[in-house]
């Protein structure tokens, strides 16, 4: 089978389109033929060397879509579409970036849908990681006013997605002037041109500031993020597309203004619920929801979808599509 493997962390250079032997499943794992695979700054993260509990050499890649290849459980039937994601994934075992991976079979979401596999491929990690912000992270609700710091990034635009289906108030940020209209088209109510101070934009609109804030910038926005919110508001630190994320001498009494919480979120694949998973993917089917923008790359051009992704070129998710045919044997 085709991989990319990471040999060790570096520039772009060392990700090497290579053959590998297509893995065994041992028991309790399912092997998957992958169809499609989305790009995430975690992978950025280990390629810059920047992750930590990752051995090397390694296939990168944190999630996949694809169809069961073989489960020796018997619990998945061959050609089952599924989604798999996080568990370990890239990091301690080898991930997505391949024409087959095996993973754990807990982490094996099935789902139904006729939507082409790059549709597919923008969906899982960024779904889970949206869902997971705004219910466990932020609690949003109705009526509420969310604030998402980075905006066009793949995981802004799946949010702010579901946050309109939830009949929340969306802002969201973007260092582009040339995106704003960008955010308008998806949905955003107020897109907002990130200076540094968002706070005042913020307040000049909602006085009382926002009753949610995904952070998914990091650190250096963070303070910011935090001013932007009303008391008893709360602010989710989900991203790092800074790739900064501790905070030096963080002293709280003087780091969070008074009665603003703040809360974390990294979840895993069943912290996505297949039914979760199959009613979003019907309606982006139905063209009543949307994750955002997408660039496609073939795996043959693996090196410049890393670089776009670490030099923010592109809006949106960037997926790659391994070119396996339906049905090929391994």
């Amino acid at each position: 089978m085709r991989a990319v493997v990471l040999r060790e962390p570096g520039p772009v250079e060392n990700l090497e389109l290579t053959d590998l032997p297509v893995p065994e499943p041992k028991p309790g794992w399912v092997r998957i033929a992958v169809r499609a695979f989305g790009l995430n700054r975690s992978e950025l993260h280990t390629r810059l060397g920047l992750a930590e509990g990752v051995t090397f050499p390694r296939v990168p890649g944190i999630e996949a879509v694809g169809v069961v290849d073989a489960d020796p459980s018997g619990e998945f039937e061959p050609g089952q579409q599924v989604a798999t994601m996080m568990g370990g994934m890239g990091r301690t075992f080898d991930g997505g970036y391949a024409e087959y991976t095996v993973v754990p079979k807990k982490q094996v979401i099935p789902f139904r849908s006729e939507l082409p596999w790059e549709v597919l491929g923008q969906v899982p990690e960024t779904l889970q990681t949206a869902y997971g912000s705004l219910t466990t992270g932020l609690d949003l609700r109705a009526g509420q006013t969310l604030l998402i710091r980075g905006g066009t990034s793949a995981l802004g635009f799946a949010t702010a997605a579901l946050a309109k289906d939830l009949g929340a108030s969306v802002f969201a940020t973007t260092r582009q002037e040339d995106r704003l209209e960008t955010l308008r088209d998806h949905g955003v109510d107020h897109p907002l041109l990130d200076d540094g101070d968002i706070a005042a934009q913020v307040r000049t609109i909602a006085p009382e500031g926002v009753h949610a804030a995904l952070e998914l910038v990091g650190t250096p926005t963070l303070p910011d993020t935090l001013k932007a919110t009303r008391v008893h508001g709360t602010v989710c630190f989900t991203g790092m597309l800074s790739n900064q994320w501790t905070i030096s001498n963080f002293y709280p009494i003087g780091y969070l203004p008074a009665g603003v919480r703040l809360t974390a979120y990294g979840g895993e694949a069943d912290d996505l619920p297949a039914s979760v998973l199959q009613r979003h993917l019907d309606r982006i089917a139905a063209g009543t929801t949307s994750l955002g923008p997408a660039k496609v790359y073939a795996m043959t051009e693996i090196r410049q979808a890393h670089d776009d992704l670490e030099h923010n070129r592109t809006a949106g998710k960037l997926v790659v599509l391994t070119g396996r045919a339906e049905g090929a044997a391994p």
